[in-house]
């Protein structure tokens, strides 16, 4: 995103490419390797106060996040960024559209969940990451976070409800985690029960 003009502008433009690639766990019926080796790593914290490239780390995120209509939510390693950022939805979940309003995505740098209150809750998630299945997951339904905002000021912020699994769910791609690794019931299509037999199979 991140001149001598056409040579570096070129580079730019591919190095934009490849920021803003989704990285999965799978595709066209193989396993991608080098990218869940980076999507099962714990990230890094981005140095507070936020230098040049702190920042231009978290505007490729959040610039990602917002051409995306199918996310909930999305953490920088999904892009092949390996810091402690994410960004999400905190309201119309179920409309479908992108996001146009900064009022309705909150952006979280360095979050540490520091309190788990409420019942435990059960549901089906799916994730950008691990397309085509949807697994069964345990989730508290209030919890409380540390983190900066993307402007660098330090907040405490309590979810709860849907907002709270959607917040733990990012967490935890920060954490090298997905939902593979929480659940044990999966969902996924008849059509490609061999392929995810094979993986599920292998895992356990």
């Amino acid at each position: 995103m991140t001149d001598n003009d056409g040579f570096a502008k070129l580079s730019r433009d591919k190095d934009m490419e490849k920021k803003e690639k989704l990285y999965t766990l799978w595709g066209d019926n193989k396993i991608n390797e080098e990218e869940m080796r980076l999507l099962q790593q714990k990230t890094k914290d981005i140095p507070a106060p936020f230098d040049a490239a702190g920042k231009k780390d978290i505007k490729t995120l959040v610039e990602a996040f917002l051409k995306k209509d199918d996310a909930l939510g999305l953490a920088a390693p999904q892009i092949g960024i390996s810091k402690r950022v994410t960004v999400f939805k905190n309201k119309n979940f179920d409309n479908g559209e992108p996001v146009t309003n900064k009022r309705d995505y909150d952006v979280l740098v360095n979050p540490r969940i520091t309190q788990f209150r409420g019942e435990t809750e059960i549901m089906m998630e799916g994730c950008l990451s691990c397309p085509d299945i949807n697994v069964e997951v345990e989730r508290y339904t209030e919890i409380k976070v540390r983190a900066y905002d993307r402007e660098g000021q330090k907040i405490s912020k309590r979810y709860t409800g849907f907002l709270a699994r959607v917040v733990q769910h990012e967490v935890d791609h920060l954490d090298g985690k997905l939902i593979t690794d929480r659940g044990s019931r999966v969902q996924y299509p008849k059509e490609k029960e061999a392929f995810f037999n094979s993986i599920f199979q292998r895992g356990s």
